[in-house]
């Protein structure tokens, strides 16, 4: 009893420091007045690329690819300007399955040895609401190219406290069918419609 009691005495004396290390205010803000025109570059370490399949019928299952870099060129006056060009390094993949993930760097799978990389890069991009827009363009993967659309969603904008750079982000999906681009293991055991979900992070040069 007097160790817990000694327990809680100590978190409460511990709470108004740890508040203190909180910021009052968080600097990403939800309006695209804060996006300047400009180029930006992908910040790596925030970028994620999300891919999500159906399996066996039970689950839906996800893993993600990191690590990418590109740039985007935009204007907010004049969106359909827009130039994005993106890659992201097939060798990044991470799963809850340590099996998995190196079967999916197989030749079997995304063949990370023949095919390192995936690209995507923009022909048009068109506003369909406030902070929403769709970003037609070219996936590379697997070795194949295909046209696809992103469906994107303003996330934040901010001067970023640490990088001391103007940031900006959004989320974006797309689906694809995996076996379009040449990876067609266990389809349709796992499920052949692969959801894309991007999450975006940009810092101004």
């Amino acid at each position: 009893m007097r160790r817990t009691a000694l327990a809680i005495a100590l978190a409460l004396s511990a709470a108004p420091a740890l508040a203190q290390t909180v910021p009052a205010d968080i600097p990403g803000k939800g309006s695209v007045s804060d996006v300047t025109a400009g180029t930006y570059m992908v910040e790596p370490g925030h970028t994620q690329v999300e891919f999500t399949v159906g399996h066996m019928g039970i689950s839906p299952f996800t893993g993600v690819f990191s690590n990418a870099e590109g740039s985007m060129t935009l204007d907010p006056a004049n969106l359909s300007a827009t130039k994005l060009n993106v890659s992201i390094p097939i060798d990044s993949v991470q799963t809850t399955s340590a099996k998995l993930t190196e079967e999916l760097n197989s030749a079997e799978w995304l063949d990370a040895a023949k095919y390192p990389k995936a690209e995507f890069r923009s022909t048009s991009v068109t506003k369909t609401g406030a902070d929403t827009a769709n970003i037609a363009g070219n996936l590379t993967l697997h070795g194949v190219t295909k046209p696809v659309t992103i469906k994107a969603k303003f996330y934040g904008a901010a001067m970023n406290p640490m990088s001391k750079k103007a940031s900006i982000g959004f989320v974006g999906t797309t689906t694809i069918k995996r076996s379009e681009f040449g990876v067609d293991k266990y389809v349709p055991l796992i499920s052949d419609e692969t959801v894309l979900t991007i999450h975006a992070a940009f810092e101004k040069q």
